[in-house]
């Protein structure tokens, strides 16, 4: 359990989540795989990183429980670590491949917002339910995958789209049988880690440094409106419904 690493191949490096039941992470989670990422892009002998998951779903964002148990101060390390997280697949040095399966929801839309190219199993689901959950963020990621209206809707009503329609919008690379997804993602990560790897370096810096979203500055603009809603109150009520019957 946690997040464990791996290379199967010369060039590849794999990072792994695994949080039972469903991948909701703890604010140390979060952190790890910052971590575990960064570590990966610094490799000099890395030249494609492919974040996997384990379980029924790639990510179910982070620990409610964790709030609820601890308040404002999981909160506040729950928003820092989903930063660094997010900040450590966009700003790694080489690109980051997403294998997605089962449900993508909240923190896991921003880890694969901020990934290079995503490879999605048939059964992936991808939603921000925040409004659900007495928080906001990740529109800044979401707006990434779908047009902007469709990102609204999808804000606004907590719903899901799947991985055939984020290919039709053209974000995901390939939708596969859930049994076939590793070995998709690998295919891709193969077919970039045969480039120069100092190349393919400076091709991240260079596609980064004409991105035409600040996602960096768009995602903590949304989490002084999630504090906001902590604070007034707000967020808590909702929060409190979470998990209920009828909620």
């Amino acid at each position: 359990m946690g997040v464990c690493t791996s290379s199967p191949e010369k060039g590849i490096y794999v990072v792994t989540v695994d949080f039972p039941p469903v991948n909701a992470l703890p604010v140390a989670g979060w952190f790890a795989l910052a971590d575990a990422v960064r570590a990966a892009g610094r490799d000099p002998e890395v030249r494609c990183v492919v974040l996997t998951a384990e379980g029924r779903g790639f990510n179910a964002g982070v620990d409610i429980k964790e709030i609820q148990t601890d308040g404002h101060g999981a909160l506040i390390g729950a928003n820092h670590g989903c930063a660094a997280a997010f900040a450590a697949v966009y700003g790694c040095e080489v690109p980051v491949v997403a294998a997605v399966q089962g449900f993508c929801l909240g923190g896991g839309v921003g880890l694969v917002g901020n990934a290079d190219a995503i490879v999605a199993s048939e059964d992936a689901a991808f939603g921000l339910p925040e409004l659900d959950r007495g928080a906001l963020g990740a529109a800044t990621h979401l707006a990434r995958l779908v047009p902007q209206h469709l990102m609204r809707t999808l804000y606004y009503t907590a719903r899901t789209v799947t991985a055939a329609e984020l290919h039709a919008h053209g974000s995901v690379w390939r939708v596969v049988p859930r049994g076939e997804l590793r070995a998709a993602a690998l295919e891709l990560a193969r077919e970039i880690a045969v480039k120069d790897g100092r190349l393919l370096r400076l091709a991240k810096a260079a596609l980064n440094g004409i991105d035409p979203v600040d996602v960096h500055r768009g995602y903590r603009f949304e989490q002084g409106f999630t504090f906001e809603a902590a604070l007034s109150g707000v967020g808590e009520r909702v929060r409190a419904g979470f998990g209920k019957e009828g909620t």
